[in-house]
């Protein structure tokens, strides 16, 4: 019980509870999951920075989760208001709680998991947030950990996960060295379409545009296949993905390619839509350099946010335009950039359609706004670079 005395004093009264066992075998992040995989229940803790770029894992989960049913996000600063009108103007009746004890009384009963649903730059948990992690493992709670800090490598953790009969998943933590693979060329044997989708910046909405974009295609007749290449893809339940950013450089664009590759064979898509991460023009996130090696994309779909001045976490780094993001992107890479998609933070409607028009005509390709738009005009930017696909319509019809 050593591990008892890190944990905040306000939150022991539900120390006391027994904890029920735990039921959840959560798969290794490398191998792909199943849609036979039960749904458990979770909060999310994203304490002040739920819809905002740091908490992205609990905004990516709040909108779509395929293996957790979210119960509540933790943040005082919103606390009281519904998770999905906060997000996205759409109430979806998950709530947002002051604190932890606050989420475990709306629960009523002891959920299954605690997922740390923010990303931050330093990727380490601070003293009250290992507190608070490992009272929700005393309660019997699994946990979802999406840093850099892998904590199952924790004594303390590790003991707690022996003592309460719960796991931690530390999402990030990639194969051991030896297992990891090198590029190969087999990306050469996949012959559907493979589009990227890629940003001007980190955290500006590439996965939630992916995501809409595989099921509009399939929505549409068109089998679309979304490989994941960050931790809260993967927390969501993607079936394909690597957290890449946990890789060792040598071995990135190998496990990209034969993450795709994989995808292919299991699935026999007509088009493989790839998460994308960073921005190729990032002076930090340089993950977009492996997306684009290991795939050898054949389109890309770029991710910008007209009312962003700045890199989010680097004020003193401009944002880039989205034509010389385009320029760098077709330059570094044999590939084209084949539309636009508007994160519409700090912007109104009007200001978005203005901003479409404007970049249609300054880019002469597509663009809308996956999240305000009609998801058929994703589709449309696909069919249009990509014409043979358009048969699978027909057969929809």
């Amino acid at each position: 019980m050593s591990i008892i005395d890190p944990i905040p004093p306000q939150a022991r009264p539900y120390s006391q509870q027994a904890p029920p066992v735990s039921t959840d075998k959560s798969p290794a992040i490398d191998s792909p999951s199943t849609s036979s995989n039960p749904v458990t229940t979770a909060i999310i803790y994203c304490e002040g920075n739920f819809a905002a770029p740091d908490g992205k894992t609990a905004n990516g989960l709040v909108r779509h989760s395929e293996k957790y049913k979210i119960l509540s996000v933790i943040d005082s600063e919103k606390a009281g208001l519904d998770a999905g009108s906060v997000l996205d103007d759409k109430p979806n009746a998950i709530p947002i709680c002051r604190d932890f004890e606050d989420a475990l009384a709306q629960a009523g009963d002891i959920p299954d998991t605690f997922i740390f649903g923010m990303a931050p730059s330093s990727g380490m948990l601070s003293p009250h947030e290992r507190g608070l992690v490992l009272e929700a493992m005393v309660l019997g709670m699994n946990i979802v950990n999406g840093l850099h800090e892998f904590l199952n490598d924790d004594p303390v953790f590790s003991a707690a996960c022996n003592t309460y009969n719960v796991t931690i998943l530390d999402v990030r933590k990639p194969r051991a060295k030896k297992n990891l693979r090198m590029f190969s060329g087999r990306i050469a044997e996949v012959t559907c379409p493979r589009i990227a989708v890629l940003g001007t910046d980190g955290a500006i909405g590439k996965r939630t545009t992916a995501t809409i974009l595989t099921q509009a295609l399939n929505d549409s007749g068109v089998k679309a296949v979304l490989v994941s290449t960050g931790q809260t893809g993967l927390i969501q339940g993607a079936r394909y993905g690597i957290a890449l950013d946990a890789i060792p450089s040598q071995f990135c664009s190998g496990e990209m390619e034969a993450t795709i590759v994989e995808a292919f064979e299991g699935e026999q898509p007509d088009v493989i839509i790839i998460e994308g991460q960073g921005a190729l023009s990032h002076p930090a996130y340089l993950s977009s350099t492996f997306i684009l090696r290991g795939s050898c994309a054949d389109g890309v779909v770029l991710q910008h946010a007209p009312g962003r001045s700045h890199r989010c976490d680097f004020e003193d780094v401009l944002m880039p335009t989205p034509a010389s993001e385009i320029n760098l992107i077709q330059t570094f890479a044999q590939t084209k950039v084949i539309g636009l998609t508007i994160n519409h933070e700090n912007m109104t409607d009007e200001q978005v359609g203005k901003a479409i028009t404007q970049y249609e005509h300054e880019l002469g390709i597509p663009a809308t706004d996956a999240l305000t738009r009609p998801p058929e005009r994703l589709v449309d930017m696909v069919i249009s670079a990509f014409p043979k696909i358009k048969g699978k319509l027909a057969d929809c019809a």
